[in-house]
């Protein structure tokens, strides 16, 4: 059944004609009578006896009047909201975020967040593995150097570095040539024996000996300024400790760790996901992904 015509049959039962059913809504007669002329088609019923002078809705006309006048207002209704919805964020807003972002910076920014969008609930998920978005249903996630994926778009909101750092009582490594220096080192579990670390501009090479194996960075940090050994980290984690001289910068290492804000899709893209990805986009101004002071 065509809603149009169904609205456009009220409409004419409401005023009581196509005269005055046409002067209400600015559509011509020819377009009311076509629609109501369909939608009996449609039903297989006449739904209005036509007079010279004015028209009588027949039983079935009463009938479906009667039936159905509550649910259409219910349905106009409801896309006004939608449309209402296409400029004031709300509803609830999950989030996937990787552990140490989370830990780190997302429950300071999300008070903030929910203080500026007070008709959003915000659920944010710390997990390291890349969630798929539509089948989890998340609404946005965040995610550190993403692969390429068609399904999904977003921005760049900021970039943080890795460094390798250790305390000031583990020796550094001198330049020497092509020979990895070994280097009692913390890593990951991801770490792999063979492994081995580089410094930006082929300053040196280092090569691990790993004397713990965290699954924390956090954790690594912690033991790294203990004076377990050195360890590549990002700068942001490491930064406090590096300006009151408890760690010591031995370079940077690689290229940039990008921070992405991923949605499923631009296209009518909902505001309450609009408003997330502008507001982490104007936290950080500056490109550079620091630790919220506290």
């Amino acid at each position: 059944m065509d809603l149009n015509a169904l609205d456009d049959f009220q409409l004419v039962a409401a005023h009581g004609g196509f005269g005055k059913a046409s002067r209400a809504s600015g559509r011509s007669k020819a377009t009311l009578s076509r629609r109501v002329a369909d939608l009996e088609e449609a039903l297989g019923v006449r739904l209005i006896e036509r007079g010279t002078r004015s028209l009588e809705l027949t039983e079935a006309g009463q009938l479906l009047l009667t039936r159905t006048e509550g649910p259409m207002h219910e349905v106009a209704e409801a896309v006004a909201a939608a449309r209402d919805g296409l400029a004031t964020p709300r509803g609830r807003l999950r989030v996937a975020a990787p552990l140490l972002f989370s830990q780190m910076a997302l429950g300071h920014l999300a008070a903030q967040f929910i203080a500026s969008y007070p008709e959003v609930e915000l659920e944010v998920v710390a997990d390291d593995r890349p969630v798929d978005l539509i089948d989890e249903h998340f609404d946005a996630a965040i995610r550190i150097n993403p692969h390429s994926d068609s399904t999904l778009v977003g921005r760049c909101f900021a970039k943080d570095r890795l460094v390798l750092a250790a305390a000031p009582s583990v020796q550094m490594p001198q330049g020497n040539g092509d020979k990895p220096f070994p280097v009692p080192a913390v890593v990951m579990p991801s770490y792999r024996d063979g492994d081995v670390w580089s410094v930006r501009n082929g300053q040196f090479t280092v090569e691990p000996q790993p004397v713990l194996r965290l699954s924390s960075l956090l954790m690594v940090r912690d033991a790294i300024a203990a004076g377990a050994g050195a360890a590549m980290l990002p700068e942001s984690i490491v930064g406090d400790l590096l300006r009151d001289g408890k760690l010591v910068t031995w370079g940077i290492a690689g290229n940039d760790v990008e921070l992405w804000v991923l949605h499923t899709s631009r296209r009518l893209q909902s505001p309450k996901v609009r408003a997330f990805v502008e507001f982490m986009c104007s936290q950080y101004p500056e490109g550079s992904f620091t630790i919220p002071t506290k």
